[in-house]
Formats: C-alpha cells, structure tokens, sequence
C-alpha cells in the first residue's frame, strides 16, 4: 500500500497489519540507488524471535531531543539474542543488485564526501573491560568465573588493543545500556529489549540490508517490538561502520534559497548531502530520505541506499471529531529506530547499533510536528479551529497542541500501530524507578528530559528530584558534523 505521495506503506485502521509484498529491487539499473527490501535484505538462515507484544526503548524518537521516550509493554517477554548469521555467503545479507554505490550512480562531478576518521591507536582500557565484566557476573553469576574472564580479555587487549564480547555479554550490555539511559522515560521494560548480533557485518552494503531486516522485524505488522542490532565495533586501526542518518526513516527537508525549508527543517543538511550523493528526492513534505552509510573498510566514502516502499510503515493522521484534520496531509513514521548513537560497553565502541522501542505520542505531537523549527502545524490547526490568534493569552498554541496529540493517538489506535501517552508513560516510569531501588542500583534520570513535553506538571514524574550519574554501559550520542559539510541541527 503506497502513500499519499507514493512513498512507503500507510497504515490503515485494522487491528493488525497483513504481511505487505517483497519489494522487487533486484537487478534494477537506473541513476539513483536502487532500493533495500527484506526479500533481498534478509540472509536465508536468520533467525527472528518474536515476542508476544511489543516495547520501545525510548528516546527512540529522539533524534529530534537525544533518547527521548519510549516505553515497552508490560506483557512482553525478555527479549533473546541473536547470533551472528552464519554459513556459505554470511557476507552476502543482500542481492547483488539490492544496494548500489553511489559512485556509480552519480553524475561525473557530482560532490563525493569524505569521512576523516581519527586514528584509533589507543588500546580498550583494561579498567572499563573489568568494571563491566564484573557488573556483568554479578548480576548473572551463571556466566562464569570474574577472574578467568579478564585473564582472557587482557590477553586480547595485549595482543590486538581490544577484546571480543561473549554473546550474553553483548546482549546484558545492550540491555543495561538501555536502563541507564538518562533521558529515556521508558526503562521499565529495558530486559524484553532483543539483540540482533550482526558484529560480523562491517560492509556499507550489509549494514544498509540489514537496517531494512531490522526495520521489518521491529515494525512486526504494527505490534512494534523493542531491537537493537549490533554492528562491527571500532578496532585499532579499523573503525566500525557509521550511520549518518539520526534515525532509519527520516523525512527530507529541501532548504530553498531565500532560507525556508519544505519537508522536516531538522533533516535540512542529510537531506543536501543525500541529494550530493546521487539521491533524487520528490520534493514532497514527506519525503523518506535514503540511509547515508560509510565503513572504514572503504576508505569512509558515504554511500546512499534508499529504503524500499514497503519495508516503512506510516499513519495518516486523523482526529474522532475535526474532519478537515485529513486535509492537512500529515502523517509519520511507525518505528522510531536511532541509529546516530554509539553503544559503548566495557571500555568498546559500537558505532553502529540501531535500536528501537515504540513512539511515546508527545514525541510526534509536541514536538515534530508541532515545534516551530520542525513542521510548525500549530498556527494552521488554530485558524481551522477559529481560535483568536490575535494573542497569547487566548492560549491557542496550547488548544491546538492538544487536539493535534488527541489526532496522534487516535490515528495510531486506528491503524492498530503501538504507541503510548505521557501520563501512562510517566507513571511507568516511576514503577521502574521503584524496581531500581528496591535492587538497590542508581536509576539517572534527567527531568528536563524526562518530564513529558506537554502537560508535564500534571505528570506525577514532575513533582519529584532525580539522580544524576552517568553509568556505563550507555549510548553516546555521535559528533553531528555530517561529512562534507557545516555541522548539522543539535
């Protein structure tokens, strides 16, 4: 099912989603990238578990705010880890003619970014290794002997300035990365998070393939289950593959000469260095922009990969009592995946690790399209509502902020996409604080960021004082210097 603007799948109101066709990307040739489907992206021996319901490890909106909100369902299941794919062809995760190079997809001349990497000289600090393999043995004594353990990875780490985690430390750090994110309101959930282990995969090309499985996998027909997939780390001399986009799906933003910005004016300058690259965009408000991918491995060159229309489910919006609301031709994305955060454990960088949950409402409400440096629909829902815009104190931002949230969970509940409120949210939130203290760990959390951004004090997260520290392991969020041109939006 296409989109208004013939981009993507749009929701439709249904209690779940029918399974959509594979995208028929193979073999084709043309000047712009050909595009990532799960039929073509999908090895033939992997694995997906599946959990019963779905989660979000929030902030997953974040991009606009850094890890935002997010929640998970309380009747989802812990999550497992996958392992590595493996077998005759593991470094083939795609056709042939799934992904193409922008290199070749290009005009003669056209703009090839490069990347300057930093020389990673400095070997994985030793103490770190130790803080987490013992945080890790501690919680699960099951995993062996502490003193073993870091025999082996000093043994590593002297012999190739890293060492590699086991498999279950990989997914307890993932997972514990989630709990101590600061700014997520949504860690009640943080052990259902599942771990796609994919550290054997360090290609532009198999990254962008297996973005689009993750992407179809978390999507799950609409049911959105928590994931994070997990690519090659940084290693002396040979850094991991890196995401420039902040999330998988993304709308353009065409910046026009006189300054003003058609589409999302956050997305402004991946949307010049897509179109740099060979990208052609449609020009529209919702135009998904490619995913920009680079690897040490190529010499850093960013390279485009569009996404195939079906692999991206998104919501109309409409409201249970304004009909002129479909008028106004908005819509967003089901899955907020992050992909612009370093996952750092025990002392090693995953650069690359996209990581889902589902959307907190507020996210897209309050802040996408309502923010005035993003898609600013507040004057617009005020004037069709009548409201006296003449002066603030009529408090007409504040009408039409809560009718266009009242849209985003009512169009959400119709197409029978996941998706949470703030005050459900934030009383979630204070059960996972109450679970942290009672296992006597440190639950950081920063209000400015936990608080939602609508309503916030008659959340019961406002009324309190939090603990601030920064634990490890965690997400960092990447330098925002898109390659080959000025630093992009915060």
């Amino acid at each position: 099912m296409k989109t208004l603007f013939n981009r993507g799948r749009l929701a439709r109101p249904a209690p779940s989603q029918t399974p959509s066709k594979q995208g028929s990307g193979a073999g084709q040739v043309e000047a712009r990238p050909e595009y990532l489907g799960v039929a073509a992206a999908r090895p033939a021996n992997m694995a997906m578990s599946a959990t019963r319901t779905m989660a979000r490890p929030i902030g997953l909106e974040t991009a606009v705010t850094g890890l935002g909100t997010g929640v998970m369902c309380p009747a989802a299941r812990p999550g497992t880890a996958q392992g590595p794919h493996r077998g005759p062809g593991q470094a083939q995760a795609q056709d042939p003619g799934t992904a193409q190079d922008p290199g070749t997809a290009q005009d003669p001349g056209t703009v090839r970014a490069q990347v300057a990497y930093p020389e990673l000289t400095k070997p994985v600090d030793m103490d770190a290794a130790a803080e987490f393999i013992r945080l890790h043995r501690r919680e699960c004594p099951e995993a062996g002997d502490v003193g073993l353990r870091l025999r082996e990875i000093r043994s590593q780490i002297d012999l190739t300035g890293t060492y590699q985690h086991t498999s279950a430390e990989l997914a307890f750090g993932a997972r514990v990365a989630w709990r101590n994110s600061c700014r997520c309101i949504g860690r009640l959930y943080w052990q259902s998070l599942q771990v796609r282990d994919r550290r054997n995969v360090d290609s532009a090309d198999d990254v962008a393939a297996e973005c689009a499985v993750h992407l179809r996998a978390a999507t799950n027909g609409g049911r959105i289950r928590p994931m994070i997939t997990v690519y090659a780390p940084d290693r002396p001399g040979r850094p991991g593959p890196r995401i420039w986009n902040e999330q998988i799906v993304r709308y353009a933003g065409y910046q026009h000469p006189d300054g003003t910005v058609h589409g999302d004016p956050r997305n402004a300058d991946l949307t010049s260095l897509a179109l740099s690259l060979g990208w052609q965009g449609e020009g529209g408000k919702f135009d998904i922009l490619p995913l920009v991918i680079s690897a040490g491995s190529t010499g850093g060159q960013p390279r485009v990969f569009g996404l195939a229309h079906d692999v991206v489910l998104e919501v109309p919006f409409s409201h249970p009592r304004f009909d002129w609301f479909t008028e106004l031709g908005l819509r967003w994305h089901a899955v907020p995946v992050i992909t612009d955060m370093c996952l750092e454990i025990g002392g090693v960088c995953y650069p690359a690790a996209p990581f889902n949950g589902w959307y907190m409402g507020a996210e897209i409400g309050a802040r996408n399209l309502a923010d005035c440096d993003r898609y600013n629909q507040l004057p617009e829902i005020a004037a069709r509502m009548g409201l006296d815009r003449s002066r603030d104190r009529s408090l007409w931002r504040d009408q039409a902020l809560v009718e266009l949230n009242v849209a985003v969970l009512h169009s959400f509940d119709a197409a029978g996409v996941t998706m949470t409120d703030h005050h459900t949210e934030s009383r979630r939130f204070l059960t996972h604080l109450a679970r942290e203290e009672r296992a006597k760990r440190i639950c950081p959390a920063d209000w400015s960021w936990i608080v939602p951004p609508i309503s916030g004090s008659a959340t019961e997260v406002f009324h309190r004082y939090y603990d601030e520290a920064d634990l490890r392991p965690n997400f960092f969020r990447h330098d925002r210097d898109l390659p080959g041109l000025h630093p992009g939006p915060g």
